[in-house]
This record gives C-alpha cells, structure tokens and sequence, in this order.
C-alpha cells in the first residue's frame, strides 16, 4: 500500500484495537533527521492512530552499536510522544532466541530484548534509504534491535558478523527469528548513498509505503529495480520453513 505523506493517516487493524502491548522499532540510531531517521510526522501519525482505538502501552525500542544512550537521540530527533514509553536496547534484560529456519543463514540463535517477547503487535518504521545499490528498510531495521553488548567483541561483532556470513544472511535469519506485523517505509524523502548510511543524495518523494514487512521491502526495491539480497534469500527459505511446519503439503 502507497499513500500520500502528507495526508497520511494511520489506520489501525483489528489486531492493534485488540493488543495490550505494542512495540514500535524506529529508525533512530542517530541523531540525524530524515530521512537518515524515520521523521516525527510519520511516527506521530502512527502514534494517533493507535491512540485512537486502543489503551494498548506503546513502546518505542531502539538500539546502536556506537554505545550512544538511545534516550538522547530520541531527544534529538523529538521523539516526545505522550504515553509512549521510550527504552534503550541496551538497558534492557536480555532472552536467547532460537531461529526457526531448520537451516539458519548465519545464525541459529539471536540474543535480544525480552521485551519483544511480551508485547502483542510489532512495527518497524524506517526511511527509504538505498545503500550501496541495496535496499535498506522495515527488515534492516530490525538489526538496531541486537544488544551491543552482546555483540560487540572481535568474534560477535555486527562488522564480523556481516564478513563472515553476509550482512544479507544475517538481515535474513533475524526477519524469521523476530516476525514483525507491519513495515512502514517511511518515503517522505529517499536517501540514496555509496556506502554511508548517514549522508547522500537526498530526494523528495513523498510517500508512505505500508505493509506486510517483507511485501512493503520487496515493493521498495522493485519501484528502483535494486538488487537487495535479504530478500532473495528470504523468498528462498520460506518453502523449507513451512515443510518444517508441516504446512507445506
């Protein structure tokens, strides 16, 4: 689904009107404005709109790797929403998960906030940026979710993750191992950059692309025919996790 930004309205689903817990995971690992970060008219819209039907506590989660308190860039990027309950990754208690693929891409378990866990409805919000000639949305989002301090040493950290498996395999496992409900790609600008996801061509566009996370990514890279690995290699792996369920007959 493609809808104006400026007059984009969020209209909850019946899961969210029947949630008690829901989690929003913004793109805020800096305090750089959009469309580096997913701006505060998109998520104040989301905000509203879940508001409007639902008593449900919204939290809003974010992590980085450089250690900075995601307090202060919530701050920064005025994220200062009434009855939004901000936490930091890293200040939160951690659960091993398993992933479900009976042939994981890089890793069989991921140590993330147990937070997660608790809460009924999970949003990714993130700007449309294309890094490298590869999509970066709603699914790289998640990455913002794993606890520095789990991985940062020589051997766990993201950098060496990403050398040894392929960033893409990592991006790949976590979408399976942390289903989120909705992806909403935040296109009231496109970054486009070489390598550096904090600086590039910026390029007014004006859109809001919601849906199914993988749909809504598999939508926004083929608007720009990009070549964005995590999901091939999800379309991959989805037939042999349902044989595993059994619901592939």
């Amino acid at each position: 689904m493609i809808l104006e930004a400026a007059s984009f309205v969020f209209k909850p689903s019946s899961q969210i009107s029947f949630a008690r817990r829901i989690l929003i995971k913004p793109s805020a690992a800096f305090p750089l404005p959009h469309p580096v970060t997913a701006s505060r008219e998109t998520l104040a819209a989301v905000i509203s709109g879940i508001q409007r039907v639902s008593d449900a506590d919204i939290i809003l989660l974010e992590g980085n790797f450089r250690g900075e308190p995601s307090q202060k860039v919530f701050r920064d990027l005025g994220y200062d929403f009434p009855r939004v309950l901000p936490m930091d990754v890293h200040d939160s208690t951690l659960v091993e998960v398993e992933n479900p693929l009976p042939k994981p891409y890089a890793l069989p378990t991921f140590w993330l906030p147990n937070i997660i866990l608790s809460c009924d409805y999970l949003i990714s919000v993130a700007p449309f940026k294309v890094i490298g000639g590869s999509g970066n949305f709603t699914i790289t989002n998640l990455l913002g979710l794993l606890p520095g301090n789990k991985y940062r040493g020589a051997s766990m950290s993201l950098h060496a993750l990403g050398q040894r498996f392929g960033m893409d395999s990592v991006i790949a496992d976590l979408y399976f191992t942390i289903p989120f409900d909705l992806g909403i790609i935040d296109a009231r600008k496109r970054l486009i950059s070489p390598e550096n996801p904090t600086q590039g061509k910026v390029e007014e566009y004006g859109k809001i692309m919601m849906g199914d996370p993988f749909e809504v990514d598999k939508e926004a890279s083929e608007s720009m025919r990009l070549n964005t690995g995590y999901l091939k290699l999800i379309e991959a792996a989805r037939p042999h996790l349902k044989a595993e369920a059994g619901l592939g007959k």
